[in-house]
């Protein structure tokens, strides 16, 4: 990423020449769905630039800028394809299970991902500054180096912030679970 690149608008050319990078971000997140999910990661590129391109607030600082509100757009939508999944009238929950096990009960776990939402709302509520750097480094797909600029902290700190925020969450997540 060429994170001293400066834009203000992103060009359907600027979209072209960094489609590798959000594919490669897409494919990152998707490694991390459920299995038999149907969404692609080419997919949830696309959905993710539809929506920012509706958004009001089109202005990127710089590429880095960009990668990180485009991570942040397909978390949203991979959190909305969970909380969907997770209606009534689409499941439920419900896991199909052979004829044969029908007597067996399967204890009921949330998505993945909505439980990784919930947990990451907590964090921002406790500590806004290292929530924003869990996006930034998990979903944004961003280097220490990168986040240190964007979020104008030494890289450090970064190391600091992740390690509290990768240990805040595995407890979070895990007393939920």
């Amino acid at each position: 990423m060429e994170s001293e690149l400066e834009l203000s608008h992103f060009s359907e050319d600027d979209i072209r020449r960094l489609y590798p990078t959000l594919r490669a971000m897409a494919g990152e997140k998707m490694a991390h769905e459920r299995l038999g999910h149907t969404l692609q990661p080419t997919a949830l590129v696309h959905e993710a630039w539809l929506r920012m391109r509706e958004s009001e607030n089109q202005t990127w600082r710089n590429t880095a800028h960009f990668c990180a509100a485009a991570a942040e757009t397909m978390r949203r939508i991979l959190i909305d394809r969970g909380r969907r999944r997770a209606r009534k009238k689409h499941g439920g929950g419900l896991k199909q299970v052979p004829m044969q096990q029908l007597d067996l009960e399967e204890p009921e776990h949330k998505d993945s991902i909505v439980v990784i939402d919930e947990a990451l709302k907590r964090l921002e509520e406790v500590d806004p500054q290292r929530a924003r750097l869990v996006l930034l480094k998990y979903f944004g797909g961003m280097s220490n180096r990168e986040i240190a600029h964007e979020m104008k902290v030494t890289e450090r700190t970064v190391e600091r912030y992740w390690a509290f925020a990768r240990t805040w969450l595995y407890r979070e997540i895990q007393s939920r679970l």
